[in-house]
């Protein structure tokens, strides 16, 4: 099953800056090869479910391996049956709207 995932992964007790964590789990989603956009608060991913799964996991695994004692993620999910979406459809109905 296809889906479109928003990720928020904190590494929670390591300190106030957090970019070199955010940067290992942007790695393993290329790594991955999944189609990703990074933003402010976090990174959507688009991909079949089980790899998209993997790569949480794999997110939390080595933030661990960083020295985090603690991982904490918020993940939304949309999936659709009715037709194929991408991340990039999303948001060019909303664009297309914006300019008329």
């Amino acid at each position: 099953m296809h889906v479109i995932a928003d990720l928020n992964v904190i590494p929670l007790g390591v300190g106030v800056s957090v970019s070199s964590y955010v940067a290992a789990c942007e790695r393993v989603i290329q790594e991955a090869g999944l189609n990703h956009r990074l933003h402010a608060y976090g990174t959507n991913i688009e991909g079949e479910w089980d790899e998209v799964a993997a790569v949480v996991k794999r997110c939390h695994e080595v933030l661990h391996d960083m020295g985090a004692p603690r991982v904490n993620t918020s993940l939304k999910l949309g999936t659709r049956t009715d037709r194929e979406q991408t991340m990039a459809d999303r948001v060019s109905v909303v664009e297309g709207l914006l300019d008329t």
